[in-house]
């Protein structure tokens, strides 16, 4: 079946839910079975990386959607080499983990310049890979197949009904923890 060219609008919504879920899921994974609370108590990442119980970090999932937006204008300007290829999906994620993980251009963990330029031991760079790996992976999978399947009605509801929650489980968060109202 023949669909039309993928829109900016498209890409960019189908993105920003895409990747908010994955991030969320894949994050509580990640927090859940690599004990961030411990390892970013560690005196090497302690000065650098906000504490689980931080509010922001409760908060983060709340500001992936812009994040989402802006990947998906990168996604639309690669379209033509993404979502009109067979394996469309591999390169978007090899894009995303060569310029987006791998190659940043400051020192962020797990990437060549954090690993030469910080001082954080090498296993801490290497702790978070998986997550972002697989993030990717299913950031890259999924937009690919919901902007080449826009007839699978399933799916757009699917991951409209679990962005919603994400966005109000951080919410609620913040009000049951009192740091809404305390401002702390």
């Amino acid at each position: 079946m023949s669909h039309p060219s993928p829109t900016l609008l498209g890409v960019t919504l189908k993105t920003a839910v895409v990747h908010t879920v994955t991030y969320f899921v894949v994050g509580w994974l990640a927090y859940t079975f690599v004990d961030y609370s411990a390892k970013y108590a560690d005196p090497n990442l302690k000065m650098y990386m906000r504490q689980t119980t931080d509010p922001w970090v409760m908060a983060g999932p709340l500001f992936q959607p812009i994040r989402g937006v802006l990947f998906g204008i990168i996604f639309y300007l690669l379209r033509d080499v993404v979502f009109a290829k067979k394996n469309g999906w591999l390169i978007l994620w090899c894009v995303l983990v060569i310029a987006g993980i791998l190659s940043t251009f400051g020192p962020s963990p797990g990437s060549i310049e954090g690993i030469l330029y910080t001082i954080v031991p090498l296993p801490l760079h290497l702790m978070g890979l998986p997550e972002v790996l697989l993030q990717s992976l299913l950031l890259s999978a999924i937009v690919y197949y919901w902007v080449n399947h826009p007839e699978k009605r399933w799916l757009t509801w699917l991951m409209v009904a679990i962005f919603v929650v994400v966005m109000l489980l951080p919410i609620l968060g913040l009000f049951a923890s009192g740091r809404v109202a305390s401002g702390n």
